[in-house]
C-alpha cells in the first residue's frame, strides 16, 4: 500500500488528494511549519565487533573443544580461555611482536596453563587418596559434562515422573488403536 508509506504529513496529503479524508484543520498550519524529521538507521544493523574476536576464531578453530566454554562472558571474573588468548595475542602485538609470534607465544602458554592445572588436579587426587578421603571435584572441568551434570536431572526425571509415565501410557495406547486398525482390514 504504498499511501502508507511516509510521514504523517505526506500520509494526510495523499488521503486528503485521493478524497479518502476531508482537509484535517491543522493541515496547513503542519504544511508551513513541518515537524523535523530524524534520519533513519541504514537496512542493515552492524555486528559489534571487538578487536579480539579475529582471534577467538582462530583459536576456536585450533581448539574446537573449548568452543562449549561462553564467550560472551568477557568481563566474568574468570574468563573464557579464548578471550584471554586473544588479548594476550593483542599484548604481545603492541610490544612489536608480530602476529604469528604473538600467536605462537600465547598457544604455548595457553597448553602450558593447561598442563599445569591437569597436573595440579592429579596431585589433589593423589593427596585425597593418601587421607583416604573423596577427591575433590574437578576445579577445571569439562564443559561438556558440566552441561550433562546440569541436564542430567531432567534425564532422570522422566524415570520418576508420574506426569511423564501418564504421557507414555497414552503414546502407547494411541500406537495400538493405530495399529489395530491397520490390522483390522479397513482400509
Amino acid at each position: 500500500m504504498s499511501f502508507m508509506k511516509g510521514d504523517l504529513l505526506s500520509r494526510t496529503r495523499k488521503l486528503v488528494k485521493g478524497l479518502a479524508k476531508a482537509e484535517p484543520v491543522w493541515l496547513k498550519a503542519m504544511e508551513q511549519a513541518p515537524p523535523a524529521t530524524f534520519p533513519r538507521a541504514g537496512d542493515k544493523i552492524q555486528t559489534i565487533t571487538l578487536p579480539e574476536d579475529v582471534y577467538v576464531k582462530k583459536f576456536y578453530k585450533k581448539y574446537p573443544e573449548s568452543k562449549y566454554h561462553d564467550p560472551i562472558k568477557f568481563c566474568a571474573f574468570d574468563p573464557p580461555p579464548s578471550r584471554l588468548f586473544a588479548l594476550r595475542v593483542l599484548e604481545l602485538k603492541e610490544h612489536g611482536i608480530s602476529e604469528e609470534q604473538a600467536m605462537s607465544v600465547a598457544d604455548t602458554e595457553y597448553r602450558a596453563e593447561k598442563k599445569a592445572k591437569k597436573q595440579a588436579y592429579k596431585r589433589l587426587k593423589e593427596i585425597a587418596h593418601l587421607q583416604g578421603k573423596r577427591p575433590p571435584p574437578n576445579p577445571y572441568p569439562n564443559p561438556i559434562k558440566e552441561i550433562q551434570a546440569e541436564e542430567r536431572k531432567y534425564v532422570r526425571d522422566r524415570f520418576f515422573n508420574p506426569k511423564i509415565h501418564e504421557i507414555v501410557k497414552q503414546k502407547k495406547a494411541e500406537a495400538e488403536s493405530f495399529r489395530s486398525g491397520f490390522r483390522g482390514g479397513d482400509w
